[in-house]
């Protein structure tokens, strides 16, 4: 039994989330976390999460990130962790890795 998994990001189909598009790999149920490569769109939607923990690393493009209502210069290498309960989203033309800790699930995805 292999104790890892391995994905090629970029070969990933993208699917439409509240951000723009996501290329998720890991994502499946008992996993301890998940990895998303993640291209913002100008209309990405504010939203938080009740259980889940996401840590964003800014790869391309300069924006915002918009974290409680408080928008937030990023740029290339800027890294953000945003705990359950933080409402969020990011502003601009952007690539950011997305780590999401337990693994993504798509039932804990909140908007007001």
């Amino acid at each position: 039994m292999k104790r890892f998994q391995m994905a090629q990001l970029d070969a990933l189909t993208a699917v439409r989330c509240p951000c723009g598009h996501a290329r998720r790999a890991f994502a499946e149920s008992g996993n301890a976390a998940s990895v998303h490569i993640v291209q913002i769109e100008s209309d990405a939607k504010a939203h938080y999460h009740k259980k889940m923990t996401e840590i964003y690393v800014i790869l391309e493009g300069e924006g915002h990130v918009e974290l409680d209502g408080e928008l937030y210069p990023v740029k290339p290498l800027t890294a953000i962790y945003i705990q359950p309960g933080c409402r969020h989203r990011a502003v601009g033309r952007l690539t950011l890795l997305n780590i999401p800790v337990p693994a993504f699930d798509p039932a804990d995805e909140w908007f007001d």
